[in-house]
């Protein structure tokens, strides 16, 4: 694989943090003058450090191969993400049928029973009554 602008201004921002790393003789200026543009950014760093071009083009490469690292790493995270968010979704969708469910089975039950369902509410209610009676009495 061989380094191209487009792999340098793609992944500029975490190359040249490595680059300043490795190199932190040369300055920030520097650096954007040579941005995106390999035979600028080799030179640049042979005058200020002295390196070999070979030992300089093997380091980029090694970079841009690992920004393609980290870009698999950006997708697959995105991917997982996108699978979860569907995931939820699909659960919300499944407990919203559920209440759905259960409200008309409640409705049928209401509708069958309309004596039993109004005892059961009533006691329900006089139930409630006496335990926040009992409760407040007590404070």
């Amino acid at each position: 694989m061989t380094v191209n602008r487009q792999t340098l201004e793609g992944n500029w921002n975490e190359i040249k943090g490595k680059l300043h790393e490795k190199w932190g003789q040369v300055s920030d200026d520097e650096w954007q003058t040579a941005r995106g543009n390999v035979e600028q950014l080799v030179g640049l760093i042979q005058r200020r450090t002295g390196e070999t071009r070979d030992s300089v083009m093997q380091f980029l490469e090694e970079l841009t191969s690992e920004g393609g690292t980290i870009t698999k790493a950006r997708e697959a995270v995105r991917d997982y993400a996108q699978h979860a968010a569907e995931s939820v979704q699909h659960t919300a969708q499944q407990a919203a049928q559920s209440v759905r469910s259960g409200y008309q089975q409640t409705e049928q039950l209401v509708r069958n029973r309309p004596v039993e369902s109004l005892a059961v509410c009533f006691g329900a209610g006089l139930l409630t009554g006496i335990i926040l009676g009992i409760s407040m009495r007590s404070r």
